[in-house]
């Protein structure tokens, strides 16, 4: 049973919308503006979700970070 899931490549950990939250320190309400292409808040490049199933979706813990670092990094060159 194990040996059918070995060719199967991982994005690496993924989160729940409340870890991401919490990693980020932002309200469930601002995320949701952020991935909202009407929204004032509206962020391309934020970090999208996968869905995982009928009802639920995870985030790529590793897109996150990405999206953080760019943030530093933007903030720095200014």
């Amino acid at each position: 049973m194990l040996n059918e899931h070995k060719n199967i490549r991982l994005p690496g950990k993924v989160l729940r919308l409340q870890e991401v939250l919490d990693l980020l320190s932002i309200s469930k309400s601002y995320h949701f503006a952020k991935l909202d292409k009407n929204s004032k808040s509206y962020d391309p490049t934020y970090p999208k979700p996968i869905s995982v199933g009928e009802r639920s979706v995870r985030y790529i813990e590793q897109e996150v970070i990405d999206w953080v670092n760019a943030r530093k990094e933007e903030r720095n060159a200014s």
